[in-house]
Protein backbone atom coordinates (compact mmCIF):
# COMPACT_ATOMS: atom_id res chain seq x y z
CA UNK A 1 0.00 0.00 0.00
CA UNK A 2 1.37 3.35 -1.05
CA UNK A 3 0.71 6.06 1.53
CA UNK A 4 2.61 8.26 3.96
CA UNK A 5 2.31 7.51 7.66
CA UNK A 6 1.20 10.18 10.08
CA UNK A 7 4.02 12.09 11.67
CA UNK A 8 7.59 12.10 10.47
CA UNK A 9 8.48 8.55 11.47
CA UNK A 10 10.36 6.83 8.66
CA UNK A 11 11.22 10.06 6.84
CA UNK A 12 14.37 12.16 6.94
CA UNK A 13 14.39 14.92 9.51
CA UNK A 14 14.19 17.92 7.20
CA UNK A 15 11.88 20.75 6.35
CA UNK A 16 10.30 19.10 3.32
CA UNK A 17 6.48 19.51 3.43
CA UNK A 18 4.52 16.33 4.10
CA UNK A 19 2.30 16.95 1.06
CA UNK A 20 5.41 16.89 -1.15
CA UNK A 21 6.50 13.56 0.33
CA UNK A 22 3.03 12.09 -0.29
CA UNK A 23 3.10 13.37 -3.86
CA UNK A 24 6.43 11.66 -4.48
CA UNK A 25 5.09 8.43 -3.00
CA UNK A 26 2.05 8.58 -5.26
CA UNK A 27 4.24 9.11 -8.32
CA UNK A 28 6.40 6.15 -7.28
CA UNK A 29 3.31 3.95 -6.89
CA UNK A 30 2.09 4.92 -10.36
CA UNK A 31 5.46 4.10 -11.88
CA UNK A 32 5.54 0.71 -10.15
CA UNK A 33 2.03 -0.06 -11.38
CA UNK A 34 3.00 0.87 -14.95
CA UNK A 35 6.13 -1.30 -14.74
CA UNK A 36 4.07 -4.26 -13.55
CA UNK A 37 1.59 -3.73 -16.38
CA UNK A 38 4.40 -3.47 -18.95
CA UNK A 39 5.72 -6.87 -17.83
CA UNK A 40 2.48 -8.56 -18.89
CA UNK A 41 2.76 -10.11 -22.33
CA UNK A 42 0.60 -11.55 -25.07
CA UNK A 43 1.82 -15.14 -25.30
CA UNK A 44 1.13 -17.82 -27.90
CA UNK A 45 1.38 -21.36 -26.49
CA UNK A 46 1.96 -24.17 -28.99
CA UNK A 47 1.27 -27.68 -27.73
CA UNK A 48 -1.18 -26.29 -25.20
CA UNK A 49 -3.13 -29.53 -24.71
CA UNK A 50 -0.14 -31.56 -23.52
CA UNK A 51 1.01 -31.86 -19.93
CA UNK A 52 3.54 -29.04 -20.03
CA UNK A 53 1.29 -26.96 -22.26
CA UNK A 54 -1.58 -27.05 -19.77
CA UNK A 55 0.77 -25.95 -17.01
CA UNK A 56 1.99 -23.09 -19.20
CA UNK A 57 -1.58 -21.89 -19.72
CA UNK A 58 -2.49 -21.98 -16.04
CA UNK A 59 0.71 -20.41 -14.74
CA UNK A 60 0.87 -17.72 -17.43
CA UNK A 61 -2.69 -16.69 -16.63
CA UNK A 62 -1.89 -16.68 -12.91
CA UNK A 63 0.99 -14.29 -13.67
CA UNK A 64 -1.34 -11.87 -15.43
CA UNK A 65 -0.35 -12.57 -19.04
CA UNK A 66 -2.80 -12.72 -21.93
CA UNK A 67 -2.56 -16.19 -23.45
CA UNK A 68 -3.54 -17.80 -26.74
CA UNK A 69 -3.68 -21.59 -26.94
CA UNK A 70 -2.91 -22.79 -30.47
CA UNK A 71 -4.45 -26.26 -30.77
CA UNK A 72 -5.83 -28.71 -33.30
CA UNK A 73 -8.80 -29.60 -31.10
CA UNK A 74 -10.17 -26.68 -29.02
CA UNK A 75 -12.44 -29.09 -27.11
CA UNK A 76 -9.36 -30.36 -25.26
CA UNK A 77 -8.91 -26.99 -23.55
CA UNK A 78 -10.87 -27.43 -20.32
CA UNK A 79 -10.29 -24.03 -18.75
CA UNK A 80 -11.96 -20.69 -19.38
CA UNK A 81 -10.52 -17.30 -18.55
CA UNK A 82 -11.06 -13.72 -19.69
CA UNK A 83 -7.41 -13.50 -20.78
CA UNK A 84 -7.37 -16.88 -22.54
CA UNK A 85 -8.09 -17.21 -26.24
CA UNK A 86 -8.19 -20.53 -28.09
CA UNK A 87 -7.30 -20.69 -31.77
CA UNK A 88 -7.79 -23.82 -33.83
CA UNK A 89 -4.94 -24.57 -36.20
CA UNK A 90 -2.26 -26.95 -37.35
CA UNK A 91 1.40 -26.27 -36.62
CA UNK A 92 2.28 -28.11 -39.84
CA UNK A 93 0.44 -25.47 -41.90
CA UNK A 94 2.46 -22.27 -42.13
CA UNK A 95 -0.51 -20.02 -42.93
CA UNK A 96 -2.31 -21.32 -39.84
CA UNK A 97 0.66 -20.52 -37.60
CA UNK A 98 1.18 -17.12 -39.21
CA UNK A 99 -2.42 -16.08 -38.57
CA UNK A 100 -2.36 -17.27 -34.96
CA UNK A 101 0.87 -15.41 -34.19
CA UNK A 102 -0.43 -11.94 -35.04
CA UNK A 103 -0.42 -9.55 -32.10
CA UNK A 104 1.75 -11.66 -29.79
CA UNK A 105 4.96 -10.78 -27.97
CA UNK A 106 6.42 -14.26 -27.46
CA UNK A 107 5.93 -17.93 -28.24
CA UNK A 108 6.19 -20.84 -25.82
CA UNK A 109 6.40 -24.26 -27.46
CA UNK A 110 5.67 -27.52 -25.66
CA UNK A 111 5.08 -29.30 -28.94
CA UNK A 112 5.09 -33.08 -28.73
CA UNK A 113 3.38 -36.25 -29.91
CA UNK A 114 3.27 -40.01 -29.24
CA UNK A 115 4.10 -41.38 -32.69
CA UNK A 116 7.35 -42.71 -31.30
CA UNK A 117 7.79 -45.83 -33.41
CA UNK A 118 7.54 -44.24 -36.84
CA UNK A 119 9.70 -41.71 -38.60
CA UNK A 120 8.14 -38.27 -38.32
CA UNK A 121 9.12 -34.63 -38.77
CA UNK A 122 6.28 -33.09 -36.76
CA UNK A 123 8.59 -31.36 -34.28
CA UNK A 124 11.05 -29.99 -36.81
CA UNK A 125 8.50 -29.02 -39.46
CA UNK A 126 6.19 -27.45 -36.91
CA UNK A 127 9.06 -25.52 -35.35
CA UNK A 128 10.23 -24.43 -38.80
CA UNK A 129 6.80 -22.87 -39.41
CA UNK A 130 6.86 -21.15 -36.02
CA UNK A 131 10.31 -19.70 -36.68
CA UNK A 132 9.38 -18.52 -40.17
CA UNK A 133 6.22 -16.80 -38.94
CA UNK A 134 8.05 -15.18 -36.03
CA UNK A 135 10.83 -13.88 -38.24
CA UNK A 136 8.34 -12.51 -40.76
CA UNK A 137 6.32 -10.69 -38.11
CA UNK A 138 9.28 -9.55 -36.02
CA UNK A 139 8.31 -11.52 -32.90
CA UNK A 140 11.63 -12.33 -31.22
CA UNK A 141 11.10 -14.28 -27.98
CA UNK A 142 10.90 -18.06 -28.45
CA UNK A 143 11.08 -20.55 -25.58
CA UNK A 144 11.01 -24.19 -26.69
CA UNK A 145 10.90 -27.39 -24.64
CA UNK A 146 13.00 -30.30 -25.94
CA UNK A 147 14.75 -32.82 -23.66
CA UNK A 148 17.91 -33.81 -21.90
CA UNK A 149 19.67 -36.41 -24.02
CA UNK A 150 19.57 -34.18 -27.11
CA UNK A 151 22.66 -32.56 -28.62
CA UNK A 152 25.51 -31.92 -26.21
CA UNK A 153 23.39 -33.26 -23.33
CA UNK A 154 23.51 -36.74 -24.83
CA UNK A 155 23.68 -39.39 -22.12
CA UNK A 156 22.44 -37.10 -19.34
CA UNK A 157 19.09 -38.85 -18.93
CA UNK A 158 20.83 -41.81 -17.33
CA UNK A 159 21.69 -45.33 -18.47
CA UNK A 160 18.09 -46.52 -18.81
CA UNK A 161 17.27 -43.84 -21.38
CA UNK A 162 20.67 -43.81 -23.06
CA UNK A 163 20.90 -47.59 -23.60
CA UNK A 164 17.26 -48.58 -23.96
CA UNK A 165 14.53 -45.93 -24.25
CA UNK A 166 16.18 -43.57 -26.74
CA UNK A 167 17.68 -46.15 -29.14
CA UNK A 168 14.73 -48.60 -29.08
CA UNK A 169 11.55 -46.64 -28.30
CA UNK A 170 11.95 -42.93 -29.12
CA UNK A 171 14.78 -43.09 -31.65
CA UNK A 172 12.88 -41.24 -34.39
CA UNK A 173 11.38 -38.83 -31.87
CA UNK A 174 14.79 -37.79 -30.54
CA UNK A 175 16.22 -37.61 -34.04
CA UNK A 176 13.53 -35.08 -34.88
CA UNK A 177 14.24 -33.20 -31.65
CA UNK A 178 17.86 -32.82 -32.77
CA UNK A 179 16.69 -31.34 -36.05
CA UNK A 180 14.26 -29.11 -34.14
CA UNK A 181 17.06 -27.71 -31.99
CA UNK A 182 19.26 -27.15 -35.03
CA UNK A 183 16.56 -25.06 -36.72
CA UNK A 184 16.16 -22.93 -33.60
CA UNK A 185 19.90 -22.38 -33.28
CA UNK A 186 20.11 -21.25 -36.91
CA UNK A 187 17.29 -18.72 -36.52
CA UNK A 188 17.58 -14.99 -35.82
CA UNK A 189 15.24 -15.22 -32.83
CA UNK A 190 15.93 -14.57 -29.16
CA UNK A 191 15.61 -18.25 -28.39
CA UNK A 192 15.80 -20.45 -25.31
CA UNK A 193 15.95 -24.25 -25.64
CA UNK A 194 14.79 -25.85 -22.39
CA UNK A 195 15.94 -29.43 -21.81
CA UNK A 196 14.05 -31.14 -18.96
CA UNK A 197 14.70 -34.55 -17.45
CA UNK A 198 12.04 -37.26 -17.44
CA UNK A 199 8.71 -35.52 -17.04
CA UNK A 200 6.34 -36.23 -14.16
CA UNK A 201 2.91 -34.98 -13.14
CA UNK A 202 4.13 -33.79 -9.75
CA UNK A 203 3.33 -30.45 -8.17
CA UNK A 204 5.17 -27.22 -8.83
CA UNK A 205 8.00 -26.82 -6.32
CA UNK A 206 9.72 -23.81 -7.93
CA UNK A 207 12.98 -25.37 -6.71
CA UNK A 208 15.13 -27.31 -9.16
CA UNK A 209 18.59 -27.43 -10.68
CA UNK A 210 19.13 -25.53 -13.91
CA UNK A 211 21.86 -24.68 -16.37
CA UNK A 212 24.69 -26.47 -18.10
CA UNK A 213 25.69 -30.06 -17.30
CA UNK A 214 22.38 -30.90 -15.61
CA UNK A 215 21.55 -34.61 -15.48
CA UNK A 216 23.32 -37.87 -14.79
CA UNK A 217 25.08 -40.43 -16.96
CA UNK A 218 23.92 -43.17 -14.57
CA UNK A 219 20.62 -42.30 -12.90
CA UNK A 220 17.39 -41.09 -14.51
CA UNK A 221 16.76 -37.47 -13.54
CA UNK A 222 13.22 -36.16 -13.29
CA UNK A 223 11.24 -32.95 -13.05
CA UNK A 224 7.54 -32.13 -12.99
CA UNK A 225 5.85 -30.57 -15.97
CA UNK A 226 4.69 -27.83 -13.60
CA UNK A 227 8.29 -26.88 -12.80
CA UNK A 228 9.29 -27.02 -16.47
CA UNK A 229 6.50 -24.52 -17.17
CA UNK A 230 7.73 -22.40 -14.26
CA UNK A 231 11.24 -22.29 -15.76
CA UNK A 232 9.98 -21.61 -19.29
CA UNK A 233 7.89 -18.66 -18.14
CA UNK A 234 10.88 -17.18 -16.33
CA UNK A 235 12.68 -16.94 -19.67
CA UNK A 236 10.14 -14.43 -20.93
CA UNK A 237 11.78 -11.67 -18.89
CA UNK A 238 15.23 -13.07 -18.06
CA UNK A 239 18.13 -13.11 -20.52
CA UNK A 240 20.46 -15.29 -18.43
CA UNK A 241 20.01 -18.23 -20.82
CA UNK A 242 19.53 -16.27 -24.04
CA UNK A 243 20.51 -18.49 -27.01
CA UNK A 244 21.50 -21.28 -24.65
CA UNK A 245 20.24 -24.81 -23.91
CA UNK A 246 19.82 -25.10 -20.13
CA UNK A 247 18.81 -28.38 -18.58
CA UNK A 248 16.31 -28.54 -15.72
CA UNK A 249 15.92 -31.36 -13.20
CA UNK A 250 15.68 -32.05 -9.48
Amino acid sequence: MCSARSGNRGFPANNEPRWDIQLRLNILCIRLAVDREDSKLNILVVGATGGTGRELLNQALDQGHSVTAFVRNPAKIRIAHERLKVIKGDVLEYSSVDRALQGHDAVLSALGHKRWFIKTTILSEGTKNIISAMERQGVKRFVCETSLGVGDSRGRLGLYYTLFVIPFIVFFYFKDKRRQEQLIRESSLDWFIVRPGQLTNGRRRAAYREGDKIGSYVFTVRISRADVADFMLRQLTDNSYLRQTPGVAY
